[in-house]
Protein backbone atom coordinates (compact mmCIF):
# COMPACT_ATOMS: atom_id res chain seq x y z
CA UNK A 1 0.00 0.00 0.00
CA UNK A 2 2.57 2.40 1.05
CA UNK A 3 4.41 1.54 -2.21
CA UNK A 4 0.86 2.43 -4.42
CA UNK A 5 0.61 5.47 -2.49
CA UNK A 6 3.83 6.54 -3.46
CA UNK A 7 3.33 6.26 -6.91
CA UNK A 8 -0.06 7.99 -6.76
CA UNK A 9 1.86 10.91 -5.26
CA UNK A 10 4.39 10.87 -7.71
CA UNK A 11 2.50 10.59 -10.61
CA UNK A 12 0.01 14.13 -9.50
CA UNK A 13 3.02 15.64 -8.38
CA UNK A 14 4.10 15.17 -12.44
CA UNK A 15 0.87 15.89 -13.61
CA UNK A 16 0.39 19.07 -11.49
CA UNK A 17 4.15 19.96 -12.68
CA UNK A 18 2.81 19.48 -16.33
CA UNK A 19 -0.30 21.38 -15.75
CA UNK A 20 1.76 24.46 -14.28
CA UNK A 21 4.02 24.85 -17.31
CA UNK A 22 0.90 24.47 -19.99
CA UNK A 23 -0.41 26.77 -18.27
CA UNK A 24 2.47 29.33 -18.20
CA UNK A 25 3.16 28.96 -21.61
CA UNK A 26 -0.96 29.37 -22.52
CA UNK A 27 -0.36 32.60 -20.68
CA UNK A 28 2.87 33.98 -22.33
CA UNK A 29 1.08 32.71 -26.11
CA UNK A 30 -2.09 34.71 -24.78
CA UNK A 31 -0.04 38.11 -23.92
CA UNK A 32 1.70 37.77 -27.10
CA UNK A 33 -1.23 37.34 -28.91
CA UNK A 34 -2.77 40.65 -26.94
CA UNK A 35 0.35 42.32 -28.04
CA UNK A 36 0.36 41.56 -31.75
CA UNK A 37 -2.76 39.44 -32.87
CA UNK A 38 -3.53 36.13 -33.73
CA UNK A 39 -4.23 36.65 -37.50
CA UNK A 40 -1.44 35.68 -40.38
CA UNK A 41 0.57 38.29 -41.33
CA UNK A 42 2.26 38.98 -45.03
CA UNK A 43 5.15 41.42 -46.07
CA UNK A 44 3.87 45.12 -46.20
CA UNK A 45 5.36 45.40 -49.71
CA UNK A 46 7.61 42.47 -52.13
CA UNK A 47 8.98 45.43 -54.01
CA UNK A 48 13.01 46.41 -53.62
CA UNK A 49 13.69 48.65 -51.35
CA UNK A 50 16.33 51.38 -51.91
CA UNK A 51 18.60 54.06 -49.90
CA UNK A 52 18.34 56.77 -52.82
CA UNK A 53 17.12 57.38 -55.75
CA UNK A 54 20.72 56.70 -57.24
CA UNK A 55 20.60 53.31 -56.02
CA UNK A 56 17.39 52.83 -57.15
CA UNK A 57 18.28 54.40 -60.61
CA UNK A 58 21.20 52.17 -61.12
CA UNK A 59 19.44 48.65 -60.15
CA UNK A 60 16.94 49.89 -62.61
CA UNK A 61 19.49 50.43 -65.26
CA UNK A 62 21.23 47.17 -64.09
CA UNK A 63 17.94 45.21 -65.09
CA UNK A 64 19.31 41.41 -65.19
CA UNK A 65 16.75 39.80 -67.66
CA UNK A 66 19.23 40.15 -70.28
CA UNK A 67 22.26 39.33 -68.82
CA UNK A 68 23.61 39.76 -65.57
CA UNK A 69 24.78 43.62 -65.11
CA UNK A 70 27.42 44.20 -61.98
CA UNK A 71 28.02 47.65 -61.15
CA UNK A 72 30.15 48.91 -58.19
CA UNK A 73 30.80 52.72 -57.17
CA UNK A 74 31.76 55.08 -54.82
CA UNK A 75 31.96 59.24 -54.67
CA UNK A 76 35.54 59.14 -52.94
CA UNK A 77 34.81 62.59 -51.36
CA UNK A 78 31.84 60.75 -49.37
CA UNK A 79 32.24 57.31 -49.33
CA UNK A 80 28.99 56.35 -50.69
CA UNK A 81 28.30 53.34 -52.25
CA UNK A 82 25.79 51.97 -54.79
CA UNK A 83 26.02 47.71 -55.98
CA UNK A 84 24.29 46.30 -57.98
CA UNK A 85 25.45 42.43 -57.75
CA UNK A 86 28.55 43.85 -56.14
CA UNK A 87 29.94 40.78 -54.82
CA UNK A 88 28.97 38.60 -57.96
CA UNK A 89 32.18 37.45 -60.16
CA UNK A 90 32.30 38.51 -63.34
CA UNK A 91 35.18 37.80 -66.31
CA UNK A 92 37.36 40.76 -66.23
CA UNK A 93 38.61 40.15 -69.79
CA UNK A 94 41.21 43.14 -70.37
CA UNK A 95 40.46 45.52 -67.19
CA UNK A 96 42.54 42.46 -65.53
CA UNK A 97 45.88 44.42 -66.92
CA UNK A 98 45.31 47.11 -64.64
CA UNK A 99 46.08 44.85 -62.06
CA UNK A 100 49.45 43.47 -64.23
CA UNK A 101 50.81 46.88 -64.65
CA UNK A 102 50.56 47.50 -60.70
CA UNK A 103 52.09 44.36 -60.28
CA UNK A 104 55.34 45.39 -62.72
CA UNK A 105 55.50 48.61 -61.17
CA UNK A 106 55.90 47.74 -58.04
CA UNK A 107 59.03 45.81 -59.31
CA UNK A 108 60.31 48.74 -60.53
CA UNK A 109 60.14 50.52 -57.45
CA UNK A 110 61.98 47.34 -55.44
CA UNK A 111 64.67 47.81 -58.06
CA UNK A 112 63.84 44.37 -60.24
CA UNK A 113 63.63 45.98 -63.52
CA UNK A 114 63.08 49.59 -64.38
CA UNK A 115 60.62 50.98 -66.74
CA UNK A 116 63.65 51.59 -69.30
CA UNK A 117 64.15 47.54 -69.46
CA UNK A 118 63.56 45.69 -72.69
CA UNK A 119 61.30 43.04 -72.98
CA UNK A 120 60.38 41.09 -76.34
CA UNK A 121 55.95 41.12 -77.05
CA UNK A 122 54.86 37.51 -76.65
CA UNK A 123 52.56 36.93 -79.93
CA UNK A 124 50.33 33.60 -80.33
CA UNK A 125 50.62 31.23 -82.38
CA UNK A 126 47.64 29.71 -83.87
CA UNK A 127 46.42 26.68 -82.09
CA UNK A 128 42.91 24.23 -81.96
CA UNK A 129 40.68 25.64 -78.82
CA UNK A 130 41.52 23.84 -75.51
CA UNK A 131 44.45 22.11 -77.32
CA UNK A 132 47.04 22.80 -74.47
CA UNK A 133 46.90 23.98 -70.83
CA UNK A 134 48.74 27.27 -72.49
CA UNK A 135 48.39 28.76 -75.58
CA UNK A 136 51.64 28.68 -77.92
CA UNK A 137 53.48 32.40 -78.45
CA UNK A 138 56.57 33.50 -79.44
CA UNK A 139 59.15 36.22 -78.90
CA UNK A 140 58.47 39.71 -81.05
CA UNK A 141 59.94 43.21 -80.80
CA UNK A 142 61.63 44.36 -78.27
CA UNK A 143 60.11 47.05 -76.02
CA UNK A 144 60.79 49.33 -73.17
CA UNK A 145 58.71 48.58 -70.25
CA UNK A 146 57.03 52.04 -70.58
CA UNK A 147 55.96 51.25 -74.33
CA UNK A 148 54.76 47.97 -73.54
CA UNK A 149 52.53 49.63 -69.97
CA UNK A 150 51.05 52.34 -72.35
CA UNK A 151 49.89 49.83 -75.29
CA UNK A 152 49.02 47.39 -73.06
CA UNK A 153 46.57 50.02 -71.14
CA UNK A 154 45.50 52.27 -73.82
CA UNK A 155 45.42 50.13 -76.78
CA UNK A 156 44.36 46.82 -74.98
CA UNK A 157 47.73 44.87 -76.51
CA UNK A 158 47.35 41.64 -75.38
CA UNK A 159 51.55 40.62 -76.96
CA UNK A 160 52.50 43.53 -74.65
CA UNK A 161 50.45 42.31 -71.49
CA UNK A 162 51.81 38.27 -71.82
CA UNK A 163 55.50 40.10 -71.83
CA UNK A 164 54.80 41.91 -68.85
CA UNK A 165 52.74 39.18 -67.21
CA UNK A 166 55.99 36.46 -67.44
CA UNK A 167 58.37 39.17 -66.24
CA UNK A 168 56.67 39.59 -63.11
CA UNK A 169 56.48 35.73 -62.74
CA UNK A 170 52.72 34.84 -64.08
CA UNK A 171 49.07 34.89 -62.95
CA UNK A 172 50.15 33.44 -59.55
CA UNK A 173 52.37 36.77 -58.58
CA UNK A 174 49.67 39.53 -60.03
CA UNK A 175 47.00 37.57 -57.77
CA UNK A 176 49.73 37.57 -55.14
CA UNK A 177 50.02 41.11 -55.07
CA UNK A 178 46.33 41.70 -55.46
CA UNK A 179 46.11 39.73 -52.07
CA UNK A 180 48.61 41.51 -50.09
CA UNK A 181 46.79 44.83 -50.70
CA UNK A 182 43.63 43.15 -48.86
CA UNK A 183 41.09 42.37 -52.22
CA UNK A 184 40.66 38.79 -52.49
CA UNK A 185 37.48 38.37 -54.78
CA UNK A 186 40.21 38.04 -57.91
CA UNK A 187 41.56 36.31 -59.72
CA UNK A 188 43.76 35.69 -62.91
CA UNK A 189 44.08 31.84 -63.97
CA UNK A 190 45.42 31.93 -67.55
CA UNK A 191 47.74 33.85 -69.61
CA UNK A 192 45.80 36.52 -72.32
CA UNK A 193 47.09 34.29 -75.19
CA UNK A 194 45.12 31.32 -73.47
CA UNK A 195 42.10 33.25 -72.57
CA UNK A 196 41.21 34.53 -75.82
CA UNK A 197 42.16 31.06 -77.58
CA UNK A 198 39.54 29.38 -75.38
CA UNK A 199 36.89 32.34 -75.02
CA UNK A 200 33.63 31.31 -75.24
CA UNK A 201 33.50 27.91 -73.03
CA UNK A 202 30.49 29.08 -70.91
CA UNK A 203 28.56 32.05 -71.61
CA UNK A 204 28.90 34.73 -68.66
CA UNK A 205 25.44 35.79 -69.25
CA UNK A 206 24.02 32.35 -67.75
CA UNK A 207 26.92 31.15 -65.88
CA UNK A 208 29.46 32.22 -63.33
CA UNK A 209 33.27 30.76 -64.56
CA UNK A 210 35.67 31.51 -61.36
CA UNK A 211 38.35 31.53 -63.39
CA UNK A 212 39.83 34.97 -64.63
CA UNK A 213 36.86 36.65 -62.78
CA UNK A 214 36.85 39.18 -60.10
CA UNK A 215 33.75 41.10 -58.40
CA UNK A 216 32.59 44.66 -59.41
CA UNK A 217 33.31 45.29 -55.80
CA UNK A 218 36.85 44.38 -55.95
CA UNK A 219 37.91 46.09 -58.73
CA UNK A 220 36.51 48.87 -57.16
CA UNK A 221 38.89 48.35 -54.32
CA UNK A 222 41.60 48.46 -56.59
CA UNK A 223 40.81 51.32 -58.55
CA UNK A 224 40.26 53.00 -54.59
CA UNK A 225 43.51 52.39 -53.94
CA UNK A 226 45.46 53.27 -56.53
CA UNK A 227 44.11 56.35 -57.14
CA UNK A 228 44.65 57.61 -53.08
CA UNK A 229 48.07 56.00 -53.61
CA UNK A 230 47.73 53.33 -50.83
CA UNK A 231 49.06 50.53 -53.54
CA UNK A 232 52.28 52.27 -55.38
CA UNK A 233 54.69 55.45 -55.38
CA UNK A 234 53.69 58.64 -56.86
CA UNK A 235 55.93 58.08 -59.67
CA UNK A 236 54.23 54.80 -60.35
CA UNK A 237 50.93 55.76 -60.22
CA UNK A 238 51.39 58.95 -62.57
CA UNK A 239 52.54 56.08 -64.71
CA UNK A 240 49.53 53.71 -64.88
CA UNK A 241 46.59 56.26 -64.27
CA UNK A 242 48.31 58.58 -67.16
CA UNK A 243 47.93 55.66 -69.40
CA UNK A 244 43.96 54.96 -68.36
CA UNK A 245 43.88 58.75 -69.03
CA UNK A 246 44.70 58.39 -72.39
CA UNK A 247 42.74 55.00 -73.05
CA UNK A 248 41.44 54.90 -76.90
CA UNK A 249 39.30 51.94 -76.47
CA UNK A 250 35.96 52.14 -74.89
CA UNK A 251 35.12 55.22 -76.53
CA UNK A 252 31.02 54.07 -76.84
CA UNK A 253 31.22 53.49 -73.08
CA UNK A 254 32.10 55.26 -70.05
CA UNK A 255 33.42 58.50 -72.07
CA UNK A 256 30.48 58.11 -74.30
CA UNK A 257 28.03 60.29 -72.04
CA UNK A 258 30.48 62.12 -69.79
CA UNK A 259 30.12 65.78 -69.65
CA UNK A 260 33.58 67.52 -71.62
CA UNK A 261 34.61 68.72 -68.51
CA UNK A 262 35.18 65.53 -66.54
CA UNK A 263 38.46 63.78 -67.12
CA UNK A 264 37.88 59.72 -67.61
CA UNK A 265 40.54 57.38 -66.72
CA UNK A 266 39.78 53.77 -67.82
CA UNK A 267 40.07 50.48 -68.33
CA UNK A 268 38.02 48.73 -70.82
CA UNK A 269 37.66 44.91 -71.46
CA UNK A 270 35.79 42.64 -74.09
CA UNK A 271 35.50 38.85 -74.21
CA UNK A 272 32.31 36.98 -75.29
CA UNK A 273 29.51 37.95 -74.55
CA UNK A 274 30.59 40.10 -72.23
CA UNK A 275 31.77 43.70 -72.35
CA UNK A 276 33.23 46.30 -69.43
CA UNK A 277 34.90 49.39 -68.40
CA UNK A 278 36.37 50.31 -64.82
CA UNK A 279 38.15 54.05 -64.19
CA UNK A 280 38.11 57.14 -62.58
CA UNK A 281 35.39 59.79 -63.12
CA UNK A 282 37.10 63.40 -62.15
CA UNK A 283 35.24 66.51 -61.87
CA UNK A 284 36.01 70.04 -62.38
CA UNK A 285 35.36 70.64 -58.57
CA UNK A 286 37.81 67.92 -57.32
CA UNK A 287 35.50 65.54 -57.03
CA UNK A 288 36.30 61.54 -58.23
CA UNK A 289 34.05 58.52 -58.65
CA UNK A 290 35.35 55.34 -59.11
CA UNK A 291 33.01 52.91 -61.26
CA UNK A 292 33.19 49.28 -62.25
CA UNK A 293 30.92 48.27 -64.35
CA UNK A 294 30.48 44.53 -65.89
CA UNK A 295 27.94 44.26 -68.51
CA UNK A 296 26.74 40.41 -70.30
CA UNK A 297 24.00 39.46 -72.57
CA UNK A 298 21.76 42.11 -73.74
CA UNK A 299 21.50 41.06 -77.77
CA UNK A 300 25.18 42.66 -78.64
CA UNK A 301 28.11 44.34 -78.05
CA UNK A 302 26.68 47.46 -78.61
CA UNK A 303 23.58 47.11 -76.41
CA UNK A 304 26.41 46.03 -73.59
CA UNK A 305 28.38 49.18 -74.34
CA UNK A 306 25.19 51.60 -74.60
CA UNK A 307 24.31 50.11 -71.01
CA UNK A 308 27.97 50.56 -69.77
CA UNK A 309 27.78 54.43 -70.77
CA UNK A 310 23.53 54.99 -69.48
CA UNK A 311 24.89 53.66 -66.32
CA UNK A 312 28.67 55.54 -65.78
CA UNK A 313 26.11 59.00 -66.93
CA UNK A 314 23.35 58.17 -64.19
CA UNK A 315 26.61 57.38 -61.49
CA UNK A 316 27.91 60.64 -62.53
CA UNK A 317 24.67 63.05 -62.25
CA UNK A 318 23.42 60.86 -59.30
CA UNK A 319 26.79 61.52 -57.27
CA UNK A 320 26.80 65.40 -58.62
CA UNK A 321 23.46 65.70 -57.33
CA UNK A 322 24.38 64.29 -54.17
CA UNK A 323 27.62 66.35 -53.35
CA UNK A 324 25.14 69.74 -53.79
CA UNK A 325 27.23 72.63 -52.77
CA UNK A 326 29.48 71.01 -50.57
CA UNK A 327 33.07 72.46 -50.16
CA UNK A 328 35.43 71.45 -52.95
CA UNK A 329 37.19 68.49 -51.38
CA UNK A 330 40.37 66.75 -52.92
CA UNK A 331 40.02 63.00 -52.74
CA UNK A 332 43.59 61.71 -54.61
CA UNK A 333 47.54 61.84 -53.49
CA UNK A 334 49.31 63.71 -56.23
CA UNK A 335 50.34 62.51 -59.33
CA UNK A 336 51.19 65.14 -61.56
CA UNK A 337 49.18 65.09 -64.75
CA UNK A 338 48.01 61.60 -64.79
Amino acid sequence: MRKLGKILVTAALAVGAATGANAQTTTYQAQFDQMLGTQERAPQTFEAIYENALEQTIAELADGSKGRIGVAAVDLSTGKTVSVLGDQLFPMASTSKIAVAATFLEGVEKGKWSLTSEFPLLLPRRSAKFSSPRAPVYEGQYMKAIDLIEIMITRSSNPATDALLRVVGGPEAVNDWMRRQGIDEFSIDRDIATLVRDDGEYDPAQHIDPRDAATPKAMLELLTGLYQGKYLSSESRRVLLGAMSRTRTGKRRIPALMPASVKVSHKTGSLNNTSSDVGILETPDGRAVAVAIYVTGQGSRLNREAKIAQIARALHDGYSAQSGQRKRVWTNAEHNGG
